[in-house]
């Protein structure tokens, strides 16, 4: 299989870009630029600017969409809200729209989702039935999968991969706890009791991989199918590290620090079990939050994805 990848030089990219090509596919970034295709450097595209040429998807069996800004790098503000709507929303309509009109091109998008979908919603088991949340994530999720959506209209199988947190080392959410851990800064979230839905990178890059060698479609929770409380996560995380979880943030300190960035992303309760890929029979490797934080966090290099969209 010829795959396509949007945000390939991400920690996830990258990863599924080494995977895909262990397993015997060709997998190729699109890479951001000007122009629209080169031959030296492959294809481009410059979504900012709605550029794409329809011909630089000729030649591939499928797309993994996964680019979009930093969803967790600080405050929103309306400005940073308006640039994570257009680096979701917006690139994939353009994708969509060049995908409709490409010549012999991709029949298969999958597409990075989030479980932001769901909103806050306590104790709650969240399953691909249940039904969207309130806020500007969900908001923003609902409307990024509605663009992905469209693809189906003109024969593309289409797969929304709600990914979880991904426990990666490099980038993201864990590589700040385990920084505040090993400044001896580190503790639960809040009240600690908000749920907290994972998958391990290894995890992640496999379901993506299945969902190009599977016919199936629509909305997938790519979380570990054992989420956690956070205070559960943080002790895990300071047994794994060997420093004490003993400095909680409080809920307020968070908020004055992100704003609404602090409860929808920190704060949030989202108990969300991958429930089709369960029912698929699809295993995962790391099932379970203390064993992908050792792997994440062992000394040396790895192999393991990281992680960049929400």
């Amino acid at each position: 299989m010829r795959v396509l990848i949007t945000g390939a030089t991400g920690g996830i990219g990258r990863g599924l870009s080494a995977h895909l090509q262990a397993g015997g596919h060709e997998a190729i970034g699109l890479r951001r630029g000007p122009s629209a295709t080169s031959a030296q450097q492959g294809p481009s595209w410059d979504p900012a600017r709605g550029v794409l040429d329809a011909g630089a998807l000729t030649g591939f069996d499928a797309v993994v969409h996964l680019s979009g800004a930093n969803i967790g790098d600080g405050r929103w503000t309306e400005a940073r809200k308006r640039e994570l709507w257009s680096s979701r929303v917006d690139s994939t309509r353009l994708l969509v729209d060049r995908m409709r009109d490409a010549s012999g091109g991709p029949r298969v998008l999958v597409c990075a989702s989030a479980v932001g979908y769901y909103g806050d919603r306590g104790d709650a088991i969240l399953d691909e039935r249940s039904t969207r949340g309130e806020g500007f994530l969900a908001e923003l999720v609902e409307a990024w999968e509605r663009e992905a959506a469209r693809a189906a209209e003109f024969g593309i199988r289409v797969v929304s991969s709600r990914f979880g947190v991904v426990m990666a080392a490099d980038d993201g959410a864990l590589r700040r706890m385990a920084m505040a851990f090993r400044f001896g800064a580190g503790g639960r979230l809040g009240s600690g009791r908000q749920w907290m839905s994972w998958v391990a990178p290894a995890d992640l890059v496999r379901a993506l991989e299945w969902f190009l060698t599977h016919d199936v479609s629509g909305p997938f929770n790519v979380t570990s199918p054992q989420p956690v409380r956070n205070a559960d996560l943080t002790s895990a995380l300071g047994r794994v590290l060997r420093r004490p979880a003993l400095l909680p943030a409080p809920a307020f300190a968070l908020r004055i620090a992100l704003g609404q960035a602090a409860d929808e992303l920190l704060l949030a309760s989202q108990r969300v079990v991958p429930q089709r890929l369960r029912d698929a029979g699809f295993e995962f490797v790391y099932p379970g939050i203390e064993d992908a934080l050792r792997v994440a966090l062992r000394p040396g290099p790895t192999s393991e994805a990281g992680v960049r969209a929400a």
